[in-house]
């Protein structure tokens, strides 16, 4: 299985045959290596629907004919656009061809923004997600702070990547997100979510140096790991 950074929470998850992108923000994103037109994938998983995780999901999703798997609001308001997806809620789990998707809780807002209408879209609640493929466990945390039931994740999944928003502000900072890799006692941790803006600018090499057992990761925009 192949995963790779390509800046903000953007993820790509290669496994079974299958490319699945989480939280596909690219256009906009001056972070990114990818290029919206040029992105193929057969999934997509968001966690909630701020503009900065759903970003350029309806146009991947028609162009590539990708299901979208998302929490219930949010995948409605995007099936209304013509998208093929599938709802989960928070605690549920559905398997797949390409594995098993569960949402977990995650504390935050979750709406869609049309700045041009100055209009704000409800789209439920902000979710992480455990994806389990190939006998490996993925745990993507999406826009959270630290909250006390990451320890029930740790003691129920075996976790073999996770990733942890560090950028602050918005999210957890990295003293929080240390917490958070402790608590869900993670194989490997990534940091997301940081440097995109100058608000959340953050180390994340620092970051990933001060977890014990070099279990930290700060990846390089683009490039990916095997697990």
């Amino acid at each position: 299985m192949k995963v790779s950074y390509h800046g903000h929470s953007v993820v790509l998850v290669e496994a079974k045959g299958k490319k699945i992108i989480i939280d596909p923000f690219i256009t906009g994103n001056g972070t990114t290596d990818l290029k919206a037109d040029e992105v193929e994938v057969d999934v997509i998983l968001l966690t909630h629907g701020h503009n900065d995780h759903v970003g350029d999901t309806v146009e991947l999703a028609k162009r590539n004919d990708a299901l979208v798997i998302a929490p219930f609001e949010l995948a409605a308001y995007l099936g209304w656009q013509g998208v093929n997806t599938h709802p989960l809620h928070i605690g549920g789990a559905h398997e797949f061809d390409f594995g098993t998707v569960k949402l977990t809780q995650a504390f935050h807002g979750s709406a869609f923004t049309i700045e041009e209408e100055q209009k704000i879209i409800y789209t439920g609640m902000p979710a992480g997600i455990l994806l389990t493929t190939e006998g490996k466990t993925i745990f993507h945390a999406g826009d959270t702070a630290l909250f006390g039931d990451m320890k029930v994740i740790g003691e129920r999944n075996t976790i073999d990547l996770a990733f942890l928003p560090i950028g602050d502000n918005f999210t957890m900072g990295p003293d929080d997100a240390a917490v958070a890799a402790e608590w869900l006692q993670a194989k490997r941790v990534v940091p997301i979510h940081y440097n995109t803006f100058p608000l959340i600018k953050q180390d994340g090499k620092q970051f990933a140096e001060q977890l014990p057992g070099k279990k930290g990761l700060a990846l390089e925009v683009g490039e990916s790991i095997e697990l």
